[in-house]
């Protein structure tokens, strides 16, 4: 099935499921990591308490900007709606400046070293670093070397909708408070629900080893959801996929290992990548 086909598909599910009263997707992650290219610039200044700082500014999301989410259902598209952060800023939230969303917070709206504002392009953030910190020596010499060039919020959504036909859902309002935001590593995917990460899964099934593939298709042959699909006449087109036929017996995987070892394999095929 290609793309458009599965967004299709897809919106037709929410559709059917109505999802419209949902505050959020079904199985996106509460506090999404989510992710934009920022222009991060790190200097040296002095503020009025006489100290030195490095101070790194940049824009922690962007207005308007459709990304790609995936939910229980497949693909979508997501939207963080202008004004979305009015609310939440108007309410003085404490949210922390850390790399990564991880380790030790490098600045904070409560010490006043975090300023957070919003315009039309985005939500903004200032940090003010302490330079003599060997974590923060690292993060703006990273940034200098322009090896770290994405920015990311950490948040919950207060208020969304899905477009009329289920292939857009726009973030109206969210919630910044005991939230972080700050400069986060290109490349690496920051989804972590399993519906969230099902592009990455469906874009490793033809480079899979043929024992994992095998043991995939079977324990996809299991679920009742799938059996009653199967059931149901062949639509035009490619033939479909042929009834799953049991692994012999010599070359089985012994029981109560088979989800495991399915994992494992997957986790080993991706770091191969």
């Amino acid at each position: 099935m290609n793309q458009l086909a599965l967004r299709a598909a897809a919106a037709q599910s929410r559709a059917q499921a109505g999802l419209a009263q949902r505050a959020t997707p079904r199985d996106r992650p509460e506090a999404a990591d989510v992710r934009f290219t920022s222009q991060l610039r790190a200097k040296k200044t002095v503020r009025d308490d006489g100290l030195e700082y490095f101070q790194v500014e940049g824009y922690a999301s962007v207005y308007e900007r459709g990304y790609e989410m995936w939910d229980w259902y497949g693909p979508y598209t997501e939207v963080v709606s202008l004004g979305a952060a009015e609310k939440t800023l108007s309410q003085n939230p404490e949210v922390v400046f850390r790399f990564n969303h991880a380790g030790t917070p490098m600045a904070g709206t409560r010490n006043g070293r975090l300023e957070l504002w919003e315009d039309s392009q985005g939500l903004g953030q200032r940090a003010f670093l302490n330079p003599k910190r060997s974590d923060v020596q690292l993060l703006v010499q990273a940034i200098e070397d322009d090896d770290v060039r994405e920015q990311s919020f950490q948040f919950r959504i207060t208020r969304g909708v899905w477009s009329p036909d289920y292939t857009e859902y726009r973030i109206e309002e969210f919630d910044l408070d005991r939230g972080d935001v700050g400069p986060v590593t290109f490349g690496a995917n920051p989804h972590t629900s399993v519906a969230a990460r099902s592009g990455e899964f469906l874009a490793s099934i033809p480079s899979l080893p043929p024992l994992v593939a095998r043991e995939a298709y079977t324990l996809l042959g299991q679920r009742p959801d799938l059996a009653a699909a199967r059931t149901q006449p062949a639509p035009a087109g490619p033939p479909p996929a042929p009834t799953p036929v049991p692994v012999p017996a010599a070359a089985a995987v012994p029981q109560g290992r088979s989800l495991s070892l399915l994992t494992t394999q997957l986790l080993v095929a991706k770091a191969a990548d």
